[in-house]
């Protein structure tokens, strides 16, 4: 399928850590959602409780933040199709976080702290939330892409330019906690639903901030991961096409659900998206990089 579970090093500001350029559609991602996934303690209590001290800083400085569980990333692997040796599916490993422990570790003046010294991605972030964010890179129907220039009222990067997206939500499939259940039909169907909510979840965030019903966009097709540098924070990234025009879209996001989370809309020609994304927070850097290997893969 063209994909890779390797980690990729560059001397940006991005690590990709799974690619994917061929794209995957929802029948071809895989998840394992189970609480080995989870964040583990630091044995430094006195780093486990600036946790609460850093989220309750940040909420006095921003007071529209709000905790909600997210899906973590917890590494990713390849499984064997039935009845074969050779060929395989990609597998995300999540367990569950929340808001205010991404603020309090990945997000902490402190973080580099819950970093573990060592190549092994997984065991590297163990300590800190890292909830799987999403983004989208969305082209119109004249061949435009679609980015963001964040407000100065959210809790990252405010004021950079990035491309849509937030998370997949685990309440929209009603999860706040694990479900311990041995049945392997209850599990199967639970992973499927996360999985599909992997792209629902992305779908969501295009509608919701720039306007455009999903009626307009493709669906979407994964094309990998990739985790900034600074904070270590994962994002999972889509490509979606959208059978709009750059001037329909701009109409449409003066009415955007959450407008609010960005000052402006701007429509960026291809041939100028790679230096847009120089000026964007690492991981969407690595967004970028994600869909030129797709490019160059596909020929699109």
């Amino acid at each position: 399928m063209g994909s890779s579970s390797d980690s990729v090093m560059t001397d940006a500001a991005y690590r990709l850590l799974l690619t994917c350029p061929a794209g995957l559609s929802r029948s071809q991602l895989f998840v394992d959602f189970d609480s080995r996934h989870d964040r583990k303690p630091h044995s430094n209590l006195k780093l486990e409780e600036s946790i609460d001290e850093v989220w309750k800083q940040r909420m006095l400085a921003n007071p529209s933040l709000y905790n909600a569980v997210k899906f973590r990333y917890g590494g990713c692997t390849t499984l064997f199709r039935e009845g074969s040796v050779q060929e395989t599916e990609n597998c995300l490993c999540l367990g569950l976080t929340d808001y205010r422990t991404f603020i309090g570790t990945n997000l902490s003046p402190s973080w580099e702290q819950y970093i573990v010294a060592t190549e092994d991605d997984v065991e590297q972030c163990k300590h800190t939330s890292s909830p799987l964010g999403n983004g989208a890179i969305v082209e119109t129907f004249d061949n435009f892409i679609l980015v963001l220039e964040r407000s100065h009222n959210v809790g990252e990067f405010p004021g950079h330019l990035v491309f849509p997206g937030g998370h997949s939500e685990p309440e929209e499939l009603g999860i706040s906690g694990h479900a311990y259940d041995d049945d392997k039909t209850f599990r199967d169907n639970l992973n499927s639903m996360i999985s599909q909510e992997m792209f629902d979840g992305i779908i969501r965030e295009v509608e919701e901030e720039i306007g455009v019903p999903a009626i307009y966009l493709s669906d979407p097709i994964f094309i990998g991961i990739s985790r900034r540098v600074m904070n270590v924070r994962p994002a999972a990234f889509f490509y979606i096409k959208c059978s709009l025009s750059s001037s329909d879209i701009l109409r449409l996001y003066s009415k955007a659900k959450d407008g609010f989370e960005s000052t402006q809309l701007c429509t960026v020609p291809k041939s100028e998206l790679a230096t847009a994304a120089s000026k964007m927070p690492g991981c969407h850097q690595g967004g970028f990089a994600l869909y030129d290997l797709m490019l160059k893969r596909t020929n699109i």
